[in-house]
């Protein structure tokens, strides 16, 4: 014998029993008495077994109708919560949000942005991976993550990068470093200097791919420091010299031990994108953030 036990019989079930009626019950289920008894009769017929006990007033149900009941009461709840995680997913209330970083320096930068974001939006997942580490525009086109933030725009189907603002790579050393009395700084300076750099491959460097690379410039060493606090530490015991965006040494550019200068005559400008597949941005939560990752890059630019 098969059965075939559908959600509307639980609801049914539940529904009489909660209203101690069919005729309640099927205004409460916005349906006809005579369709109710119907469904409740066609049940009946397929298990070989009365769901109620029918000369009790109000109708009670039988054995089997608690046990159906019971099935009813566990399984509901669960079908209910999932149709309104799908709704909120519809919606743009909740879903998923892992981002990968290209530029190390945006760490510090991105952080007050997804706390901003986490009180709004407390039922979206968020992730940070570290794009430096794998080829996030990749791994973004294959869903692996959702968003990238990065300072080389590509043309790749599917793919929109929202520009975010614009930053100037600049040179810092110590006050009383000899480069210091200079009003820009070349490649050509960096050839007898200690470059203190983030540990990343040259090419996701600025330094290297805008300056040092085009004019075949190497210095003569290069030191690695994971945290930007750390480098200008070394930097202002004059342990080296680095290049950060304009946006990271606002704080220190009027610092009495540091000297900032543009890299070039008129400097060098990069911008910073946020890359996203392009069906994402009808979801509320991420247009919120990009609009979000934006006001703090303003706020940064003004200090």
């Amino acid at each position: 014998m098969t059965v075939h036990i559908e959600f509307r019989h639980l609801r049914t079930i539940r529904a009489i029993h909660e209203a101690g009626g069919v005729a309640r019950a099927a205004e409460l289920l916005n349906t006809t008495q005579s369709a109710l008894s119907h469904q409740i009769k066609g049940l009946e017929e397929q298990t070989g077994v009365e769901l109620f006990i029918r000369k009790s007033k109000p109708i009670r149900l039988s054995a089997a109708g608690q046990r159906l009941l019971i099935f009813a009461n566990k399984i509901l709840p669960e079908i209910d919560a999932l149709k309104s995680e799908f709704e909120d997913l519809r919606a743009g209330k909740t879903g998923r949000l892992h981002i990968a970083i290209e530029c190390h320096a945006c760490f510090e930068w991105l952080f007050p942005v997804l706390e901003k974001f986490r009180q709004k939006w407390p039922d979206v997942d968020i992730d940070i991976k570290p794009g430096l580490a794998f080829e996030a525009l990749p791994a973004l086109q294959k869903e692996n993550v959702d968003l990238v933030i990065s300072s080389d725009p590509e043309k790749l189907p599917g793919v929109t990068f929202t520009h975010l603002f614009d930053y100037r790579p600049v040179f810092v050393a110590a006050a009383k470093h000899p480069l210091s009395k200079k009003k820009w700084i070349e490649a050509p300076d960096f050839e007898k200097e200690t470059l203190i750099t983030y540990p990343v491959e040259r090419g996701r460097l600025d330094v290297f791919s805008q300056l040092l690379i085009p004019n075949k410039v190497e210095p003569a060493h290069i030191r690695q420091a994971e945290l930007t606090s750390i480098i200008l530490l070394l930097v202002a015991s004059d342990r080296g010299v680095t290049v950060l965006p304009d946006w990271v040494v606002s704080e220190v550019k009027n610092n009495s031990d540091y000297t900032v200068l543009p890299l070039n005559k008129n400097g060098l400008q990069r911008g910073l994108f946020a890359a996203t597949r392009t069906k994402c941005l009808e979801k509320p939560f991420m247009r919120n953030l990009i609009d979000l990752a934006g006001q703090e890059a303003g706020r940064l630019q003004k200090v």
